[in-house]
C-alpha cells in the first residue's frame, strides 16, 4: 500500500514514517516544515520506498499535482500547528494550518477517489470538561483556538467520510513525548537549562496534571486502529495511564540536565491561554480493540527527557 502522510517531517509524522515503512507500506511524506524539521527524516532520503515533497498543504495545484503524480492508496493526515500559545499570537494559525489544510486535503481526496484516511486530533476539542472523558463527551467546548480548529475538521470529516465514502478514523490523543519533538515541556525545560543550568523558570505553578503518551505508543495506537477500526467513521482516545504533573517533569528534567538547578513556579493555575490545567482520558474503546500503552504516563516523560538528550534533539 502507498500512504501519503502529511506533516511527515514533524514529530509523530516522522516517526510514523519510520513504523510504516518497517511494515512494508511505500511512503510519500509532505511538511511545509513550519513545525517539521528535515533532520527527524534525513535517515529515511535515498530509501527507493520513501519520497519527501516540501509543499504547503493549501497550495490546491500542488496538492492536486501530487495526488496525480503519486497516487497514494490511503492518508495519514498529522500536519497542523500543534503550538496551542503560537495560536494566541497569530489567531489566524490554526484556522489555517488545522482547518482549512483539512478542507483542503478532502476535496483533493475526493476529487482523486482516495478512500482511506486517518487524522490526528487532539483532546482540546473539549475544553476543560470534567471526570474520564469518553469519545461521545458532551457539549464539547474548547478554550484554544488549536481545540477550536481540530473539532471544526472533525465536523467535515464527519461528512466526508458520511456523504462521500472517504473512510475515516480519527485519533484524539493528549500530550506526546518523544524524541524529534519542537515544543512543549519537556523540550522547553531542557532548552531553558542548557541556556542557565542555574535555574529552571516554569510557566504557571506546576501543578497542571496531564496523562502523557510517549510518541511510540501512540504509533501503535495508530496502526493497531488502523488495521481493525470496522466503521466508517470511527472515533478513538489514547492517553497514557495515570497522570503526571508539570512539577514531576521539571524535577526529572533537572536530575537528568543540570542537578541541584533551583526551580522557579509561576502562581497561575496553568501556563498560558488555552492551557487546559487537568483532565482525564476513557480509553477503554482503543483498549477493546487491543491496544494498551507499554508505559505509563511518568515512565513515558522519564524515557522521553532519555532518548531526546540521547538523540540530541
Amino acid at each position: 500500500m502507498h500512504a501519503l502522510v502529511t506533516g511527515g517531517a514533524g514529530f509523530i509524522g516522522s516517526h510514523l514514517c519510520d513504523r510504516l515503512l518497517d511494515s512494508g507500506y511505500r511512503v510519500t511524506a509532505i511538511d511545509n516544515l513550519h513545525l517539521g524539521r528535515m533532520r527527524n527524516i534525513d535517515h529515511l532520503q535515498g530509501r527507493a520506498d520513501f519520497r519527501f515533497h516540501k509543499l504547503d498543504m493549501l497550495d490546491r495545484e500542488g496538492m492536486d499535482h501530487l495526488f496525480a503524480e503519486d497516487r497514494p492508496d490511503a492518508v495519514f493526515h498529522l500536519a497542523a500547528n500543534s503550538d496551542i500559545a503560537a495560536g494566541n499570537t497569530n489567531t489566524e494559525l490554526d484556522l489555517q494550518l488545522n482547518q482549512l489544510t483539512t478542507t483542503t486535503l478532502l476535496a483533493i481526496m475526493r476529487k482523486h477517489d482516495v478512500g482511506r484516511l486517518f487524522f490526528a486530533s487532539t483532546s482540546a476539542v473539549f475544553g476543560e470538561a470534567e471526570g474520564n472523558i469518553h469519545e461521545n463527551h458532551g457539549p464539547l467546548q474548547p478554550i484554544s483556538f488549536y481545540g477550536a480548529s481540530k473539532l471544526a475538521a472533525e465536523a467535515y470529516l464527519s461528512v466526508y467520510a458520511l456523504s462521500f465514502g472517504i473512510k475515516t478514523l480519527v485519533l484524539r490523543f493528549p500530550n506526546v513525548v518523544g524524541e524529534r519533538s519542537t515544543h512543549g515541556a519537556i523540550y522547553d525545560f531542557i532548552n531553558r537549562l542548557k541556556a542557565d543550568p542555574t535555574k529552571l523558570q516554569v510557566l504557571g505553578n506546576g501543578r497542571q496534571t496531564k496523562p502523557y503518551l510517549y510518541v511510540g505508543d501512540l504509533v501503535d495506537a495508530i496502526l493497531l486502529a488502523w488495521d481493525k477500526a470496522p466503521g466508517a467513521y470511527e472515533v478513538f482516545h489514547a492517553s497514557g495511564i495515570g497522570e503526571t504533573s508539570v512539577r514531576d517533569i521539571a524535577e526529572i528534567v533537572v536530575s537528568k540536565v543540570a542537578a541541584g538547578a533551583a526551580i522557579e513556579y509561576g502562581s497561575e493555575d496553568r501556563g498560558w491561554l488555552g492551557d487546559v490545567p487537568r483532565f482525564s482520558y476513557d480509553i477503554s474503546k482503543l483498549i477493546a480493540l487491543g491496544w494498551s500503552p507499554k508505559r505509563k504516563s511518568t515512565e513515558a516523560v522519564e524515557l522521553a527527557v532519555e532518548r531526546i538528550l540521547a538523540n540530541g534533539f
